[in-house]
């Protein structure tokens, strides 16, 4: 793919987290590849300035962003505009500002944000899919899915509805990237258009390069928050005693009652938040990584970073976790917010070392067939050909 010039928009949340890693990955990416990259960003830091009220109007439709990409793209002269996330500053404007300078767009699906209030299709401990494919997602704001609060989640009802009637989502993106096959598919169920949607994993920016795994240890690595299966993972390790020793990195809500079961059990070290550098170095000396999420997920870096560093992986039986690690080869499953049977998999990996030296090789293998940097600009170069190409075919027809 020749040199194009590609205008990147991001919304930064106030936490910053793997879509922002991903941004910034995507952005060098392509620069080292050749072509010239502009960015449009916007911080959620800005709401505090900017009110309540304003904030909640803009998620909807954004006049600052409109008047500020027309002016932008006009005088750049871009070839494509490739948004991450839109949520909640930036909003759909930028899709009408990129139409009216007939550029096309290309929509990054990082999370659900589009099918459900809170962007994680979860609810109250459980995976939740009441609004997935309604033209009014009205159970979110009965639920207060956005930040526990209805009138938030009321703004967020009104964007998801205001757009689908006037069919942003089916007129104004030209290709979307999901991040697997599973998000895709439910994506597709959520109304969106199949034919312009594409599968792109994450991908590691440079090569750990494989542990040996003489730690001796199992590892979790995330936010200590109760979506992410914390408390499943301390229930486990309360019935295994002292047979698997576990190091656990993170930091959240649940940080505190992590740091008191640490105390309490001997097996479990309590690491607290470490760097990515020092993360990676953990996790080469790991013998497996422990993935206990209660949600679908995404394309979870942490489980990009296991295989990289040649890290088996342990994870629950749901959603995208479940479809990126492969029982038996990248790893083994275990029942959902299930103890009992997280703890009984756990130990299986610990007593079956050449069984979990053949899944570290195959976590490794799949790393560098599918999630080095030169794989995944393969991929991107023939997104945004066929972006191109199909723009090009519309303009054509007026469209």
């Amino acid at each position: 793919m020749s040199g194009l010039k590609i205008l990147l928009a991001h919304n930064y949340y106030l936490i910053g987290g793997g879509e922002r890693q991903v941004f910034a990955a995507e952005l060098s990416l392509l620069r080292n590849h050749g072509h010239e990259v502009d960015v449009y960003i916007e911080d959620n830091q800005r709401i505090a300035e900017l009110g309540r009220l304003h904030t909640m109007a803009r998620t909807i439709w954004s006049n600052e962003t409109y008047r500020n990409m027309r002016n932008k793209l006009r005088a750049g002269q871009f070839d494509v505009v490739h948004v991450h996330n839109f949520f909640p500053l930036i909003s759909p404007s930028i899709y009408y500002a990129a139409h009216a300078e007939q550029i096309p767009v290309v929509q990054t699906l990082h999370n659900f944000r589009l099918l459900c209030s809170n962007g994680l299709l979860f609810r109250e401990g459980v995976v939740c899919e009441a609004c997935v494919g309604r033209a009014v997602t009205w159970p979110g704001i009965i639920h207060a899915c956005y930040r526990d609060s209805r009138g938030g989640s009321a703004t967020v009802t009104a964007m998801h509805s205001f757009h689908r009637a006037i069919k942003t989502w089916d007129r104004m993106i030209d290709t979307y990237i999901a991040l697997t096959e599973f998000s895709r598919q439910k994506f597709i169920e959520g109304g969106l258009p199949e034919t312009k949607i594409r599968v792109k994993p994450n991908f590691m920016t440079r090569d750990p390069n494989p542990g040996s795994g003489q730690g001796n240890y199992a590892l979790f690595v995330g936010r200590l928050s109760p979506e992410k299966g914390v408390e499943t993972l301390l229930a486990a390790w309360r019935l295994l005693g002292d047979t698997v020793p576990l190091k656990i990195i993170g930091q959240g809500p649940l940080q505190d009652k992590v740091a008191a079961a640490a105390e309490t059990m001997p097996s479990v070290d309590y690491l607290g938040y470490l760097e990515n550098d020092r993360v990676l170095n953990i996790m080469q000396d790991a013998l497996f990584l422990v993935f206990p999420s209660l949600l679908y997920e995404n394309f979870p870096m942490t489980i990009v970073e296991a295989f990289a560093t040649g890290l088996a992986v342990l994870a629950s039986n749901l959603g995208n976790s479940a479809n990126l690690v492969q029982p038996w080869q990248t790893g083994l499953h275990f029942k959902t917010g299930d103890p009992t049977d997280l703890a009984k998999q756990a130990v299986w990996l610990m007593n079956n070392r050449d069984k979990l030296m053949k899944m570290r090789i195959s976590a490794r293998a799949t790393y560098e067939a599918q999630l080095t940097p030169s794989k995944n600009y393969r991929i991107m170069s023939e997104i945004y050909q066929e972006t191109l190409k199909k723009h090009e075919v519309g303009v054509q027809k007026g469209h």
